[in-house]
């Protein structure tokens, strides 16, 4: 490697100590880096950090408003009733955490983290909201009929949060999506409780087994409507319907021309992956002629794509499907109701944005207005008498109910060589290969940057080769990488970035981080009241070097955290540092697998209560147990037991004479079979967990008539019964 030539007077502009460095001096200085927008902005305030400076750090404000914020105690604050919360009935996350994590012993629950809090009061105020944002449209607009939306349960199937949906949606005649037979079958059983005018929309590749199911809905007296994907499947319907005496409702799944640009657009547009063109629905209407059917098709259905931008997109594909609408009733269907499927969007970032698939730059109002607006027009101008209009809004009722808490289990930062040791181990380097650190450390201190990290990599890759070849130690190796280290900090303007390690799996409980980058709101639930030092990345449990989160909403690469209390340099025990990822309802539960066997987290659902601590436990769920996961795997775990258990005998056994060790192998082995797959905290509440018969259960009913019947404070909080 060609030496660096000096083209700088070295005393004149290296910082104390580097100018001797460069002169043979065997001591090195400590290193300066250089001026860090990025540090500037976490040592701002840094005598008098507050909450107020964290929500503003976090962007809190501008994904979490209406339903999160941070309290006076620097902790995460869930406002469950949105706009109407009162102060007294906020909902402290970190109380949250502590009844469920601590153990039974002492009024806790005993459960592990991973931990997902639902708060079902957040479902029904996004329920009611958007219901209310139509209705406002509607009566502003002078709108001659009304608005219906049903809930697609591929968002998120688990039964308490589709069943809530029915009971909160009761008053607004809210309906229920599916797209396979088994959400089908959960469908029907749920509307069997709900409003009898509720739309069951019937979405998605069907055979005659779904078809037929579809049509037994209707005939359970449920308000099916059976939406073709494909035009076969009205072949399908025709001759089964006639076959069961049922007179089907038909809807049809239009390919528009209209979509947008981004990731959860490219299925839509004319070669999108569902619906029919404009040809196959003639020939569909035709069909239905032919059979005397064609009063049956009663619905448009469309989908321009997930998280749609703006409103001028929206109104572009719905006033096109609304020009579809028409043409189908002057053909003669029965026309009722026009389906605009999903795309309402969410904040992920808080930047109001149309640009992103991350945000929208639009609040429900506006999405609303402009969809009544664009079929309004449309059906005006063609004397048409104006549809129901539903959409299939998932994303936006569930995500904000659901909050993803996980512990930060140790931290680890870059580490740098001691100068002295450094020196010293570099004395045993040729002196070709001490010219040349030398020559490094010159443009190092001469702010030659660029160049610097090339000729860095260069000595690195040097020193590498006579290292495969025998020539050069260890020590010397790695003084040579401390000193590419120490080089790279004096001229790199970002701070060091420290791993957190997190006991959590990305790819069950952040599925869509991993496959299609998409990026949630990450932030510590607690001691926002502190300044935080550190500029972390999270890495996961799995062995998987995709098992990261380095990726963060402000297009950031880092995530500001405070250092773990009692973790001194990055090793020490974990005190609990509890971070919570939001906006997280819609998918990521359904999507996640079992990537190195970790299971799905433990489940809470807490409603607001007007009691001491505002809220109160109103179901509690363990995560799956290792033996759950092995099960589904089609292992056999008592199998498995017998196996291990047998051998335990065989060689730790009585005939050993140590039946001590025996009967202790055989308990830890039941117990792992029995606790999560996640790591045990410093609190022995995962221990715990597998003693309450695998399910916790309380009504909100339950817990009143414990109030009632004078129970204490402590006995309150232990009322579940199994």
């Amino acid at each position: 490697m060609p030496a660096l030539a000096c083209c700088v007077d070295a005393a004149a502009v290296a910082p104390p100590g580097y100018a001797a460095f460069i002169a043979g001096d065997r001591s090195l200085p400590a290193v300066v880096p250089f001026a860090s927008s990025t540090a500037a902005s976490l040592n701002s305030n840094s005598t008098n950090w507050s909450p107020a400076h964290s929500s503003a750090l976090y962007r809190i404000e501008g994904w979490g408003a209406p339903y999160f914020s941070v309290n006076e105690s620097g902790n995460i604050a869930v406002r469950p009733y949105g706009t109407d919360t009162l102060a007294h009935q906020e909902i402290d996350l970190l109380k949250i955490v502590k009844k469920v994590s601590d153990p039974k012993s002492v009024g806790g629950l005993g459960l592990q983290f991973p931990l997902i809090v639902r708060v079902p009061d957040v479902l029904k105020n996004r329920l009611e909201s958007l219901h209310s944002a139509f209705e406002s449209a509607i009566q502003a607009q002078g709108y001659e009929s009304h608005y219906q939306g049903v809930y697609p349960v591929k968002c998120n199937q688990d039964r308490f949060v589709v069943e809530d949906i029915v009971k909160f949606g009761l008053p607004f005649r809210f309906g229920l999506e599916a797209g396979s037979k088994p959400e089908l079958l959960l469908a029907m059983s749920c509307l069997c409780k709900g409003n009898p005018e509720a739309l069951l929309v019937c979405n998605g590749f069907k055979d005659a087994e779904y078809i037929f199911l579809a049509l037994l809905a209707r005939k359970l007296a449920l308000n099916t409507v059976i939406v073709l994907e494909e035009e076969e499947e009205v072949n399908l319907v025709i001759e089964i319907s006639k076959k069961l005496s049922v007179r089907p409702v038909i809807g049809v799944r239009a390919k528009l021309r209209t979509k947008h640009s981004g990731h959860f657009g490219s299925t839509s547009g004319e070669k999108g992956k569902f619906g029919l063109t404009t040809t196959q629905i003639l020939r569909v209407v035709k069909k239905l002629q032919d059979s005397g059917m064609l009063d049956c098709l009663q619905l448009l259905h469309f989908h321009i794509g997930s998280q749609i931008p703006s409103t001028a997109l929206l109104q572009a594909g719905v006033g096109e499907a609304a020009q579809i609408y028409s043409e189908l009733v002057r053909l003669g269907a029965g026309m009722k109701v026009i389906d605009i499927g999903g795309g309402l969007g969410i904040d992920y970032d808080g930047s109001k944005s149309g640009n992103s698939d991350l945000s929208v730059s639009y609040g429900l109002q506006e999405y609303a207005s402009a969809v009544v607006n664009a079929i309004r027009f449309v059906c005006d101008r063609k004397s048409i008498k104006h549809p129901i209009i539903c959409s299939e809004s998932g994303r936006a009722i569930v995500s904000h109910h659901s909050i993803l808490i996980f512990e930060a289990i140790s931290a680890s930062a870059p580490t740098a060589m001691n100068p002295v040791d450094l020196s010293l181990m570099l004395e045993g380097l040729s002196e070709d290969v001490r010219a040349d650190c030398r020559n490094l450390m010159q443009a190092a201190v001469s702010r030659e940057r660029e160049t610097c990290l090339v000729y860095a990599d260069q000595l690195k890759q040097r020193c590498v080769d006579r290292f495969r070849e025998g020539t050069l130690g260890i020590e010397q190796l790695a003084a040579v990488d401390g000193l590419c280290d120490l080089v790279s900090k004096m001229v790199d303007a970002s701070e060091p970035i420290s791993t957190y390690h997190v006991n959590l799996s990305i790819f069950t409980s952040i599925p869509d981080f991993w496959s299609i980058g998409q990026v949630f709101p990450i932030v510590p639930i607690h001691r926002l009241d502190e300044r935080p030092v550190v500029r972390g990345v999270l890495s996961d449990l799995t062995c998987d070097s995709d098992g990261k989160i380095d990726k963060f909403i402000g297009g950031e690469t880092s995530l500001p955290l405070h250092e773990l209390e009692g973790n001194g340099s990055g090793g020490g025990a974990n005190v609990g540092y509890h971070l919570g990822m939001f906006l997280g309802g819609a998918y990521q539960e359904s999507l996640g697998g079992l990537h190195n066997l970790f299971g799905g987290p433990s489940v809470v659902s807490v409603s607001q209560s007007d009691g001491p601590h505002s809220f109160v436990v109103t179901r509690a769920v363990p995560g799956p147990s290792c033996g759950d996961v092995l099960r589904v795997m089609q292992h056999e775990p008592e199998l498995m037991f017998n196996t291990l258990k047998h051998r335990a005998e065989e060689f730790c056994g009585q005939d050993h004479g140590d039946e001590g060790t025996y009967a202790t192998l055989v308990s830890t082995i039941a117990r792992s079979f029995h606790n999560m797959p996640y790591l045990v905290s410093a609190s022995p509440c995962s221990l715990t967990a597998m003693n309450n018969n695998g399910f916790y259960y309380s009504s909100e009913e339950d817990y009143n008539a414990a109030v009632a019947s004078g129970a204490s404070e402590d006995e309150h909080w232990s009322y579940c019964y199994a």
